[in-house]
C-alpha cells in the first residue's frame, strides 16, 4: 500500500494524518494496520523510529470512532502500558495528534507526579489510557481504576518492561482484564521470555517483523576504542573535546554511572546532563526540552530512561558501557542515524566487556574499527635495564633456615591432623546427607536468583 487512504481509515484521521504530513505508510504500519482493523492479535518486532505507534494508533482509533459510546467510570476500553514516562507521553501525543477531529478522550498514568490529577481524569472514564504498570497498579488499588472494560492491551518495549523487572505486574495486570480482548505487542528484540509470555497473553497472533530500513552499518560511522577500566572518564572528555558535536548521547549501565559521568564532565568544563529513573518527572522533561532545543548538547543516560528520547540531530552516540545484549547496540547507535541521516557511534571498551563486542559484531556481521589505548603490560626488571628471568636466592642465613625449616615441621605435622580431622568431619557429614529425606539437600543448596529490582531501583 502506497498511501493511507488505502486502509480506508476513518476521514477523520486520514485529514490528521494529512496536516501532520504523513505521506506514505511505513513497512510495519502497511503490515500491522490491515491486521489490527481485523481485530487479530498481532506481536510486532520492530525498532524505535520505525513508525509502530501509529501502526496500532490509527487502527485503534478508527474502532473507537465506528463503535462511539460514553465511557464508564473509572475505566478505559484501550490499555496502553510502556516502561517510561517519557514514552508514554509520546504515545499519549501520538493518539491526540491522530485523533484530533474525533470525539475522542485520553489520559496518561505515570509515576514522578501527583496521582490527584490523574485520579480525576479516570473518574468519568476514557477511550484511551496510556500508563506505566507502577502507577497504573497504584491507580488499580486506590480504587481509582477498573479494568474490566477493557477492549485492546497495547504491550509497547515489551523487551524494556520486563528488563525493568516488570514482568510481575504485568501479570497481575493481565489477571484483571477480560479473557474476551484484543492484545497487541511490540518489541525491538525477541528474547525468549517475551515469546513465552506472548503465548501466555495472545491468541493466535499474526507475527509482523521488519527491519530498518537500512543496516545501522551503512549508516553510521561505527569505531570502537580499547581502554582501560580506570581511564574511561578521561578518555571520553578527550573524545568530546576532540569531536565536532551537534548533540551527544551518551549510555551508562546505571543510574549511578550516569550521574558520576556527568560530574566528571562537568569538572572538565563540559555542560552535560542526565536521564534516568532516580529523576523527578519534571527534571526529565526540563532536561529533554533542553536537549531539544540545544541547550544541552550532551546528554547521559540509561537504556530504559533513553527509550523516551526521540530527537532529532543526534549527531554522535557514546557507549562509556557496552551493552551486555547485542540488540541494544543496534537500538542505541540508531539514535544517531534518524530519517536517513548519518552519525557516528563510539563504544569505549574495558577488558571485561571484549565478550559483549564479539556478540555485537556477530550480529551486524562487521568489525567495529578499534584503536587501542590501554596501557602496556609492566614487566619486572633487573638493575640492569633487563627483564629478570632468574631471581638469586634470598632469604635469612643458613643457620636460621634451618631453625625454620624445624619449627615447619612441626607447623606441617598440626596441619595434616587438622586436615585428617576435616576429613573426618566432611565423612560424617556426608553420612548423614545419605540419611537425609530425599529433595531437601538439593532445596537447601538451590543456587540464588537475581531478584526483580524494587520500583524505586528502576530506571
Amino acid at each position: 500500500m502506497t498511501s493511507f487512504h488505502d486502509f480506508r481509515l476513518n476521514d477523520a484521521i486520514t485529514r490528521a494524518l494529512a496536516e501532520e504530513k504523513y505521506l506514505a505508510p511505513t513497512p510495519i504500519q502497511t503490515q500491522t494496520i490491515p491486521v489490527v482493523m481485523e481485530k487479530r492479535d498481532v506481536i510486532g518486532i520492530a525498532q524505535t523510529g520505525t513508525g509502530k505507534t501509529a501502526a496500532f494508533a490509527l487502527p485503534i482509533l478508527h474502532h473507537l470512532a465506528a463503535n462511539a459510546r460514553p465511557p464508564v467510570r473509572k475505566s478505559c476500553r484501550v490499555l496502553v502500558l510502556s516502561p517510561t514516562r517519557e514514552l508514554s507521553g509520546q504515545i499519549l501525543d501520538s493518539f491526540r495528534a491522530y485523533g484530533r477531529h474525533l470525539r475522542i478522550r485520553a489520559a496518561l498514568a505515570i509515576g514522578g507526579v501527583s496521582m490527584g490529577a490523574q485520579v480525576r481524569a479516570l473518574l468519568n472514564g476514557v477511550d484511551v489510557l496510556v500508563a506505566t504498570p507502577g502507577r497504573l497498579l497504584d491507580l488499580v488499588k486506590g480504587n481509582a481504576l477498573r479494568l474490566d472494560s477493557v477492549e485492546c492491551l497495547v504491550l509497547d518495549e515489551a523487551d524494556r518492561m520486563l528488563d525493568m523487572g516488570f514482568i510481575n505486574d504485568i501479570r497481575k495486570i493481565v489477571a484483571k482484564l477480560p479473557a474476551v480482548r484484543q492484545t497487541l505487542m511490540f518489541s525491538a528484540t525477541m528474547p525468549h521470555a517475551i515469546t513465552e509470555l506472548a503465548a501466555q497473553m495472545l491468541r493466535d497472533p499474526i507475527r509482523v517483523a521488519v527491519s530498518p530500513a537500512a543496516p545501522a552499518a551503512e549508516r553510521i560511522d561505527q569505531r570502537l576504542i580499547r581502554v582501560d577500566r580506570a581511564a574511561k572518564p578521561g578518555i571520553l572528555v578527550e573524545v568530546l573535546q576532540r569531536e565536532a558535536i551537534d548533540r551527544a548521547l551518551i549510555f551508562t549501565r546505571t543510574k549511578h554511572g550516569a550521574d558520576k559521568v556527568v560530574r566528571n564532565l562537568v569538572r572538565a568544563g563540559i555542560a552535560a546532563d542526565a536521564i534516568h529513573g532516580n529523576k523527578s518527572q519534571n527534571q526529565r522533561e526540563r532536561v529533554l526540552a533542553a536537549f531539544r532545543k540545544g541547550a544541552v548538547r550532551i546528554l547521559v543516560a540509561t537504556d530504559i530512561a533513553a527509550r523516551g528520547i526521540d530527537v532529532d540531530g543526534i549527531s554522535h552516540v557514546i557507549n562509556f558501557d557496552v551493552p551486555n545484549v547485542p540488540e541494544t547496540y543496534v537500538h542505541r547507535i540508531g539514535r544517531t542515524a534518524r530519517a536517513g541521516a548519518e552519525g557516528i557511534a563510539i563504544s569505549l571498551c574495558d577488558g571485561e566487556e571484549a565478550a559483549f563486542v564479539r556478540d555485537i559484531e556477530k550480529l551486524i556481521r562487521m568489525s567495529i574499527p578499534a584503536s587501542d589505548r590501554r596501557a602496556p603490560a609492566r614487566r619486572p626488571e633487573t638493575s640492569s635495564g633487563h627483564s629478570a628471568s632468574v631471581r638469586p636466592p634470598s632469604g635469612p642465613p643458613p643457620a636460621k633456615r634451618r631453625q625454620q625449616s624445624h619449627n615447619g615441621g612441626a607447623h606441617k605435622q598440626r596441619h595434616h591432623d587438622h586436615s585428617r580431622e576435616t576429613a573426618s568431619q566432611i565423612a560424617s557429614i556426608g553420612f548423614m546427607q545419605r540419611h537425609t529425606p530425599a529433595g531437601r539437600d538439593v532445596a537447601q543448596h538451590e543456587p540464588r536468583r537475581t531478584p526483580h529490582l524494587k520500583r524505586s531501583e528502576r530506571a
